[in-house]
């Protein structure tokens, strides 16, 4: 029998597959369809500190391969998840990692700071892909030093396992990646969306409400499987791949690349049966040529 059994820093998951976060709500929508039990992780929709009501519509463009999103956070703030959604999933042997995004580094360490102690919550992921007021609207994960400095005051105000999400959108992944694992950060996500646009040519404006995007789908595979085959070759600490993944052999192409885990965000969409099927079908590539712990894929392209 295969040992899917992974590890993210202290944090050991069941399964080496997780769905993303603004994919799978709060954690219990796609229950009609399978046990959530049966994912390593689920990673929540985004939560800031205060309730924010997101971007204007249209906030979905249908491009080829791929999807254009702008919803701009949209999320009921950490008081209301933590008194009416947390109740629901805390008791799921899944692993649930709220997603916390923040306008300032403050507001992450508030949203840190009042998730921290609550049962049910296995770690945090930080959007370091966000606006920083303060600075001018720059992304906090387009500048090392800046990045590094999100995690380095989060992790002063909790002490559960930080996993930050990279954006793609920076001219060397690397020295983010590199800095925040000089700052405490447990385990690294990657990639988050590739900033996008599109024209509606009926109106003649932007199709999106809120101008640009973010661009996810098959179409960004590729740039997300070259980042983390660099990240990973650069940093010690664990690595979520995610970027594309609609089949089981895409998320197979992503462990080779590094990936300890790996997370399917817009495949959800397209069918919710996807992360059922990845399990099955990195069990059947590992009996298929007799790897008895699926945590030796990782890095196997490189080795």
């Amino acid at each position: 029998m295969v040992n899917l059994k992974v590890k993210l820093g202290k944090l050991e998951i069941d399964n080496p597959v997780t769905v993303a976060s603004g994919t799978y709500g709060f954690g219990l929508e796609y229950a009609e369809f399978y046990d959530p039990e049966k994912l390593g992780a689920i990673f929540t929709k985004g939560i800031t500190y205060k309730p924010r009501e997101g971007n204007p519509p249209p906030r979905l463009w249908e491009t080829p391969s791929g999807i254009l999103n702008s919803i701009g956070l949209e999320n009921p703030g950490v008081e209301v998840f933590i008194k009416e959604y947390l109740p629901k999933i805390k008791d799921l042997t899944t692993a649930i990692i709220p997603n916390i995004s923040g306008s300032t580094v403050e507001e992450y360490c508030m949203v840190a700071s009042s998730l921290d102690g609550q049962e049910g919550i296995a770690a945090l992921e930080i959007n370091i892909s966000c606006p920083n007021v303060k600075e001018g609207g720059m992304a906090f994960g387009s500048c090392p030093n800046v990045a590094s400095n999100v995690v380095k005051e989060v992790r002063k105000v909790t002490d559960l396992p930080l996993i930050v999400k990279l954006s793609p959108n920076v001219t060397d992944i690397v020295s983010v990646a590199k800095a925040v694992e000089e700052q405490g950060a447990d385990a690294l996500s990657l990639i988050n969306t590739l900033l996008g646009m599109a024209i509606d040519i009926r109106t003649g404006k932007p199709a999106l409400g809120n101008v640009m995007g973010g661009l996810s789908g098959p179409a960004v595979k590729p740039v997300a499987v070259r980042m983390v085959w660099q990240v990973s070759q650069a940093v010690d600490i664990p690595i979520i791949g995610m970027g594309g993944i609609s089949s089981w052999q895409d998320a197979i192409e992503f462990m080779l690349a590094g990936a300890d885990v790996v997370c399917i965000g817009t495949g959800n969409f397209a069918n919710p049966m996807i992360a059922v099927e990845v399990i099955e079908g990195i069990k059947r590539y590992c009996v298929e040529r007799n790897i008895n712990n699926a945590s030796e894929l990782t890095d196997r392209a490189w080795k």
